[in-house]
């Protein structure tokens, strides 16, 4: 029996031998990394540096992005590390970073969705009053909480794992997670659970409570109002919901590994359900909003344009330098 505080390492056990192929998996992965952050980054970028995209829904949206590069980064280079390693172990500290990084990321996502559905509520259902209720400072103080509650919310389950007495050093996945850690413990987790329980309530359940009820009203808003009105709804609202589908059902995934035993699936299925929501939201929003979101794809596609100007006429002026310095035939 040891404290989790005289740990030096954990054993990551759901990795296997692959030969050859973990190339192509590093590659996979890798790939699927470098997409994350070039597309997350270009639209928070775009976001920033556009003064016409400084609305409400839009800085919601930046905060969103940042959010999912943050999560990803919890789990791609220890993963990329891992895939080529004939050694699947991790440093305690690093193991426990990446499980606090992992588990505010969850919160942080929900409670900005939980947001940005006040917002679309306020600019659907009171579009009169949504300036004066929608201030900066209101702006500010959402994106503060969005990702300070969360954070300091998960210090304590931090100290609480912290001080566990384990009987074991291997966790059956291919990252640190809280339940995994918990499971080593030697004697009765009762206490860390009902926290557990607590956290879950506070950063998952109330912000899907205020998402149900804002649709509601909204929805009662589309069904009575006009044509226009309804396709606003649509428009705005769609990737809304589809980013808490795909993050729900990814979670959903997660809770069904952790409560059941999984031995007749697939080692890659289980591997693919693991990481399934720290992968796909990053990969998905940024596709989804970018496309949908008229404001956000008009601006994208114009500086894109006006680079590829820029590089056009500077190849031209470097052209035409190289040609009036040449010596005369």
């Amino acid at each position: 029996m040891i404290n989790s505080t005289q740990v030096l390492y954990f054993t990551l056990s759901a990795y296997f031998d692959t030969g050859l192929l973990k190339y192509l998996y590093f590659i996979i992965t890798i790939s699927l990394y470098i997409f994350i952050v070039g597309a997350n980054v270009l639209l928070i970028v775009v976001i920033c540096t556009n003064r016409s995209l400084h609305e409400p829904m839009y800085l919601f949206l930046c905060s969103l992005f940042v959010n999912e590069l943050y999560g990803s980064t919890a789990l791609f280079p220890l993963l990329l590390v891992q895939i080529l390693s004939d050694i699947h172990t991790v440093s305690a500290p690093l193991c426990f970073v990446q499980v606090y990084c992992v588990h505010t990321y969850v919160g942080i996502e929900y409670i900005n969705l939980a947001v940005m559905s006040y917002d679309r509520y306020l600019a659907i259902c009171r579009p009169l009053q949504y300036h004066s209720l929608m201030t900066y400072n209101k702006i500010a103080t959402l994106i503060a909480f969005t990702w300070l509650y969360p954070l300091l919310l998960a210090l304590t389950m931090a100290y609480l794992r912290s001080s566990l007495q384990l009987c074991g050093v291997i966790i059956n996945k291919v990252y640190c997670d809280s339940h995994s850690i918990v499971k080593l413990a030697c004697y009765e987790t009762k206490s860390i659970y009902i926290y557990s329980l607590i956290i879950m309530f506070c950063t998952l359940v109330i912000p899907l409570i205020l998402i149900f009820f804002t649709y509601l009203k909204i929805l009662k808003v589309c069904f009575n109002g006009s044509k226009q009105t309804r396709q606003k709804c649509v428009s705005t609202c769609t990737p809304h919901i589809a980013s808490i589908l795909n993050l729900t059902l990814g979670i959903t995934f997660e809770v069904i590994q952790n409560r059941f035993q999984m031995n007749n699936v697939p080692n890659m299925f289980k591997i693919f359900l693991s990481v399934y929501f720290l992968t796909c939201p990053p990969i998905f929003n940024p596709l989804m909003y970018g496309l949908n979101l008229s404001k956000i794809r008009v601006t994208c596609v114009f500086a894109s344009g006006r680079f590829a100007r820029m590089n056009l006429s500077h190849l031209k002026a470097c052209s035409m330098n190289s040609l009036e310095g040449s010596p005369s035939q």
